[in-house]
């Protein structure tokens, strides 16, 4: 892999995130219909159908807005990525090897830590700078070492390339 992949990296990741939108909206409108629903009015000072509607069609809400600045980050980051660099940074393809000589590919993304993506028929994870390894990571260069803190366990991963 290499660093022309990374565009489309993005855009594996947007689609993954338009999809979480589509999902969250549509959970959005059905909170919001059945908080407003005539099934939702309080028959006694006990019910509670109508305030626990309302706390879901907010949350749902704010799925929404979560799901949409994710991909605001992730279209700012596609017109702004790094073309080389010597060090890890928003918008690098990583490659690193644990200590078992197992590879990895991260990219290393604003948010939506997690997602994972197939490039080249490798899988890639999004890693961002405020998950353990993301900030491990950050700043690293090629050879270098990272200490990775997960509970109790360490684990050392060496970072082979970045892109």
């Amino acid at each position: 892999m290499n660093a022309t992949l990374k565009p489309q990296i993005i855009d594996l990741i947007l689609a993954d995130l338009q999809q979480a939108y589509q999902s969250a909206l549509h959970a959005a409108d059905q909170a919001h219909s059945a908080a407003t629903d005539d099934q939702s009015v309080a028959e006694t000072q006990y019910d509670t159908l109508a305030i626990e509607a309302a706390y879901l069609a907010h949350g749902q809400s704010q799925r929404v807005a979560e799901c949409l600045a994710d991909i605001n980050a992730y279209e700012q980051l596609k017109s702004a990525l790094p073309q080389a660099s010597q060090e890890i940074v928003l918008g690098c393809l990583v490659h690193i090897l644990d200590e078992n000589d197992n590879e990895k590919w991260i990219f290393f993304g604003p948010t939506a830590g997690g997602i994972k993506v197939l490039v080249e028929n490798h899988e890639v994870v999004v890693v961002t700078p405020t998950s353990p390894l993301g900030e491990a990571l950050l700043g690293l260069m090629a050879e270098e070492d990272a200490e990775v803190h997960l509970g109790d366990k360490v684990v050392f991963y060496e970072i082979d390339a970045i892109y």
